[in-house]
């Protein structure tokens, strides 16, 4: 018995998938929000944050508020900042000191 090979023909599907030159697929987008989640999860709980600047200064407070380029920062016995994101070098928690029981 001899079996014919079958092939589909592709000329229908290529014509079909062939898009007009002024519609170009857009990018996909690079904001992942991520930071303004972690900004909002700070703020939310109060963390006390410790915050280094490019100069080496480093400062504490919590996060009131932000915006694209600027926080604001909360601190206690000293003046609240508003502190320009690009002088900051990085930011990281600062947990509350656990208490030992004794």
């Amino acid at each position: 018995m001899n079996r014919k090979l079958i092939r589909p023909k592709f000329s229908h599907y290529k014509d079909s998938n062939k898009q007009n030159p002024s519609q170009k697929k857009s990018h996909p987008s690079y904001d992942t929000y991520a930071e303004n989640y972690y900004y909002l999860k700070q703020m939310n709980k109060k963390t006390l944050m410790g915050i280094v600047f490019v100069d080496g200064e480093k400062i504490e407070g919590q996060i009131e508020w932000y915006d694209y380029n600027c926080l604001k920062i909360n601190r206690k016995n000293a003046p609240n900042l508003l502190v320009f994101k690009s002088n900051i070098k990085y930011l990281y928690k600062i947990e509350p000191s656990s208490k030992t029981k004794g």
